[in-house]
């Protein structure tokens, strides 16, 4: 390295990716402490003709190589190191059609709320977003509980400290106390809903008047 040349940590960037040739999962890049991260998450060390690097075994089934590859690159994040990993590869991100179908139902939704016309339609929408079994804001809150537990074991296994996962439970309960009053304005919506409209009594008839009596 040439004086005033900034001093790259080139070893401490890691790609895991999939070999368009051979089709297996590969890691490139890291230290002794990034490989012993990557064997413990089923990477084999393998010799190369510039230096050794880490490949999945043969055969394992595309779902089994993402979810090694996904928990490989958090481990790794989690310890410090800079990671690149394949789109493909990682087992948190939807397929693009399941994207587009929840974006296109949340779109709906919200024109379903702007347009509610009475308290029956209001509740429904809120029942969606808020229904204990399968509401928008529940699935939401498994996503980030799950989330939470995940990220603290990858911490624990890396050997950090997974306090900072507490945010996250925060942020949990924080959703199911947002799922309770959710549920509270869709009892109230619905009541209105079904509450009888207030009788009018019909105007009494106009009582005719009393000739004035005439005196002589």
């Amino acid at each position: 390295m040439r004086k005033g040349e900034p001093d790259f940590a080139v070893w401490e960037y890691i790609t895991i990716t999939k070999d368009s040739h051979t089709k297996l999962v590969i890691a490139l890049g890291g230290t002794q402490e990034a490989a012993g991260i990557l064997q413990r998450n089923g990477f084999l060390n393998t010799p190369g003709p510039r230096s050794e690097y880490h490949q999945l075994p043969h055969g394992l089934p595309a779902k089994e190589e993402s979810h090694r590859a996904t928990a490989a690159s958090h481990t790794l994040l989690a310890a410090g190191y800079s990671v690149h990993l394949d789109p493909a590869l990682n087992a948190f991100d939807p397929p693009d059609d399941d994207r587009e179908a929840a974006l296109r139902y949340l779109a709906q939704l919200s024109r379903r709320a702007l347009d509610a016309r009475s308290g029956g339609e209001v509740a429904a929408v809120l029942t969606e977003l808020a229904e204990p079994d399968a509401g928008l804001l529940p699935l939401l809150r498994e996503a980030v509980v799950g989330t939470c537990i995940g990220w603290s074991q990858l911490l624990k296994t890396a050997g950090a400290d997974p306090e900072a996962t507490a945010q996250l439970g925060d942020t949990a309960h924080a959703l199911a106390r947002a799922e309770d009053s959710i549920l509270l304005a869709r009892n109230h919506a619905a009541r209105a809903a079904h509450r009888p409209a207030p009788a009018t009594t019909p105007p009494s008839p106009a009582q005719p008047s009393t000739p004035m009596s005439r005196h002589r």
